[in-house]
């Protein structure tokens, strides 16, 4: 029997199948860029995408990403601020050059003018040569109180770069709407899994859905999408665990990083999640009133049973689809190994 999926896991399916037809290697950055243009949110990038053809080398690929998402190419941001911070720095040592031939010439004038006293005459002589002093230090104060300024100046330069750069490296991750992590933290995660390919990390990866579609019409989600995605993703700030990573994808969906190679944990601690759901009452935002409990699906792969962070992305988002076209309100894990009976792919259960 044929089940409808949801948009975003249909979409996430077709990335993952049109980049293994087209030859793209499933590189995290490679998945945003495809995702984005099977999205069509963008419609320039749509364009852009098919006019690269059907086979697409590596250097277009990343010359579009460095045209549309900008983020993924974090060290041009980098670079550019490196540069200003560098032409900072050369400003200040040019002010430093300064001082330095400016104390030269002050030296200078003090040695001769102690010459001048020590040889003396006269009281004409020590008096011109006093006032001279005097006047070179009216100027040397002047001037150090002119470079105390300059410096500053630049210190304050110094600082906002600075300040801009900690912002921005602390945004590019996160979801603003959820202050969870964002798809680009959870692509990064899933590539650090296997930055070793002889020795991945062992771990556990969901990928899951909240079942709006199971209560409220595609016009009631989107005229609550905003709530639904602020309310849940508060909800899962609170009750997931620190030490963890967990994300918003896009839409209702979510990502999850366990650091256990133990399944049952891993599937116990959504258990957890999914209680709090069952637990936690959704609200009208404009009239308070109760508009009941929403339940999660999910589809979970171990890292074990995966090759790269291509394959165990596609596995969780097979795993959710599947899930999700039982009729949610379910996990299912993905596995490969000899537990699995034969001619199966899937373990699945329903609290």
């Amino acid at each position: 029997m044929a089940h409808k999926k949801s948009s975003t896991t249909d979409i996430a399916l077709r990335v993952a199948t049109a980049m293994k037809q087209m030859g793209i290697d499933g590189l995290p950055r490679n998945y945003e860029l495809v995702y984005e243009a099977y999205a069509g949110c963008n419609p320039d990038l749509v364009r852009d995408f098919i006019a690269l053809g059907k086979y697409k080398t590596q250097a277009a690929l990343d010359e579009l990403g460095r045209k549309y998402l900008p983020h993924q190419h974090e060290a041009s941001v980098l670079q550019r601020s490196a540069g200003a911070i560098s032409s900072e720095m050369g400003n200040f040592m040019e002010l430093l050059s300064q001082e330095r031939t400016s104390l030269s010439d002050y030296g200078r004038l003090i040695g001769e003018a102690s010459q001048v006293i020590r040889s003396a005459a006269g009281e004409g002589a020590l008096g011109s040569s006093l006032e001279a002093l005097q006047r070179a230090t009216e100027l040397r104060v002047t001037h150090t109180a002119e470079m105390a300024e300059k410096v500053a100046a630049q210190s304050a330069i110094m600082d906002g770069i600075q300040k801009e750069m900690a912002e921005f490296e602390a945004m590019k991750f996160v979801d603003p709407p959820t202050k969870l992590g964002n798809r680009r933290a959870f692509n990064k995660a899933l590539a650090r899994i296997y930055s070793n390919p002889d020795l991945p990390m062992l771990c556990g990866v969901a990928v899951a859905e909240v079942d709006a579609d199971r209560r409220f019409s595609p016009a009631q989600i989107e005229a609550l999408s905003e709530h639904l995605v602020s309310f849940y993703g508060g909800l899962i700030r609170q009750v997931f665990p620190a030490g963890e990573l967990a994300v918003r994808i896009d839409g209702l969906r979510f990502g999850f990083l366990f650091h256990t190679a133990d399944e049952s944990e891993v599937t116990r601690l959504i258990d957890l999640l999914r209680a709090a759901f069952q637990t936690m009452a959704l609200r009208d935002p404009r009239t308070g009133r109760n508009l009941g409990h929403l339940t999660l699906s999910a589809g979970v792969c171990m890292s074990d049973r995966a090759d790269s962070a291509l394959d165990i992305s596609s596995a969780c988002e097979r795993a959710l689809a599947e899930a999700k076209g039982a009729g949610g309100d379910l996990v299912i894990v993905y596995g490969r190994g000899d537990e699995v009976p034969a001619g199966k792919e899937w373990l699945l259960y329903r609290a």
